[in-house]
């Protein structure tokens, strides 16, 4: 490293860090619960009798890939991303003036609400007026949370704090799962209200535990307090000799002062490597395929000719498989480095889809079944293909973005970050249905060819960012071999540091 911070991680700080990743359980168990509870004939028969009456009366007149073609379901999934999107640039500047407790705090309180509005539902606008509430609580915490846990980190351990927010991810879409499961065998139809009510659980405890959260130092610096912004340094550190940490601090938010619209001046050019990443990262993690598992995963298990038990049951073990090795990435993403993992993860995730891909194409057809011999190689398949996200474009998506921009541009390019995640999410949650119907079997190939070019790009023109301090960040663009000339010629000399890629 270009400078040695001291410090280790104190039990302020850890607790401070689970705390403000439980954002990330919200997000997991609010995204996880909708498809299940959309798979179940009383939530279907309330609100959408049009495609309970496919499912259960058409026989082999419908395809199997099209049972669930619908746009106003589709909407129901996804109609939270749309005020996640726009709220994520409100979120912005409420991040960058009032702090990141502010962003998780208004999160919360958003994310209440749609909650119990859920589990009130009894019309098709409350049940949307919910989704909207709950992507107004998405857009505040998925901005501020990592940003959260990568300043309050340690540098040599920033990986695995960040880990924690997609650690909660996981475990709140298992946690959705499993509750999905139990609520579908409640007698007299009104499960689907404890699924979606309980949400506000999780919620409930980020909320009335963020004001007693401490702020980060790089919050405080940048709102002025910098005899604070020290001693909460020092108090997370668990040591008093944070002058190296603290000076660039100081730096960083010298340079921030001189930005007065961020959003403006993310798109110079020396920015461009940070913008491209904001984009091109969340992109791709949205088209590995993943809301095959994220919104569909049970619609899909009773497409290939599952019940709807065993459907929900094949969904929380390959939620399983995901959440486990999410913990496994976590303990050792600060070692192997973020491109390495990125590789592996990219095999991870193609292979099962060509192979899932072509059983269904060669052994489902339109009015078929899979035998339970394919049936279990598909979920195997897609346990496989779980747990490869998990290691790689799940958790490293959210962490290499929150740590590659400098403190001016910070809360602008995570924002574009979020809004680029809601975006394609909803693109992709809106159309997957119709893709599904249409492209068959073929749609697993399609994701397929995506996860080819988002290994290629990380391959060649994302550098290592493993032991590199946050404030220190532009160095690494400024030693590769393509971006250099965007950001300058720069100091070519980085003490220690061995910068991949370049």
């Amino acid at each position: 490293m270009s400078a040695h911070y001291n410090g280790k991680i104190t039990g302020f700080v850890l607790l401070s860090s689970v705390i403000a990743a439980t954002g990330g359980l919200i997000f997991g168990y609010g995204t996880g619960v909708t498809g299940g509870v959309a798979s179940t004939d009383p939530f279907l028969k309330k609100f959408f009798p049009a495609i309970y009456r496919k499912m259960n009366e058409e026989g082999e007149t419908t395809s199997n890939y099209c049972k669930f073609d619908s746009q106003l379901l589709t909407f129901f999934t996804s109609s939270f991303l749309i005020s996640g999107l726009i709220s994520t640039f409100f979120a912005s500047p409420v991040t960058r003036a009032l702090g990141r407790k502010a962003s998780i705090f208004i999160g919360g309180v958003a994310f209440i609400v749609g909650s119990v509005l859920g589990g009130a539902a009894e019309n098709i606008y409350m049940l949307i007026c919910s989704r909207l509430s709950l992507g107004i609580g998405f857009g505040f915490t998925n901005q501020s949370v990592p940003l959260y846990l990568s300043e309050m980190a340690p540098p040599q351990h920033r990986g695995a704090f960040n880990f924690g927010f997609q650690l909660c991810v996981g475990s709140g879409g298992l946690m959705a799962l499993l509750v999905n499961y139990g609520t579908e065998k409640i007698t007299g139809g009104w499960g689907w209200r404890v699924s979606l009510a309980l949400a506000a659980i999780p919620a409930l405890i980020l909320t009335i535990s963020t004001p007693f959260l401490p702020e980060t130092p790089n919050s405080l610096v940048q709102q002025g307090n910098q005899e604070k912004a020290k001693k909460m340094l020092q108090k997370i550190r668990g040591t008093d000799d944070v002058e190296a940490e603290f000076d660039d601090l100081i730096t960083a938010s010298n340079a921030s002062k001189t930005i007065n619209h961020p959003f403006k001046k993310i798109f110079q050019r020396k920015y461009r490597p940070q913008l491209v990443m904001s984009i091109a990262i969340p992109f791709f993690q949205q088209v590995t395929g993943i809301n095959l598992i994220s919104f569909y995963a049970p619609m899909l298990f009773l497409t290939i000719g599952s019940g709807v038990s065993a459907s929900l049951l094949s969904s929380v073990i390959v939620g399983t498989a995901g959440t486990i090795m999410t913990v496994l990435s976590l303990l050792i993403v600060d070692k192997v480095g973020r491109r390495a993992i990125f590789h592996i993860g990219g095999i991870q995730i193609l292979v099962p889809q060509l192979i899932i891909g072509g059983i269904m194409a060669a052994k489902l057809g339109d009015h078929g079944i899979l035998s339970p011999g394919y049936s279990i190689a598909v979920l195997i398949l897609m346990c496989i293909f779980s747990i490869g996200f998990s290691l790689s474009w799940g958790p490293l998506a959210w962490l290499v973005t929150s740590e590659i921009f400098p403190l001016e541009i910070r809360s602008a390019g995570q924002s574009i970050n979020v809004a680029t995640s809601f975006l394609i999410t909803f693109v992709f949650a809106q159309t997957f249905l119709a893709m599904l119907c249409h492209l068959k079997a073929a749609i697993f190939f399609f994701f397929a060819v995506w996860a080819v070019l988002m290994t290629a790009f990380v391959y060649v023109l994302l550098p290592e960012t493993k032991d590199v301090p946050i404030e220190k960040m532009e160095k690494i663009w400024k030693e590769h071999w393509f971006w250099e000339r965007f950001v300058g010629d720069g100091d070519k000399e980085y003490e220690g540091s061995k910068i991949e890629g370049a």
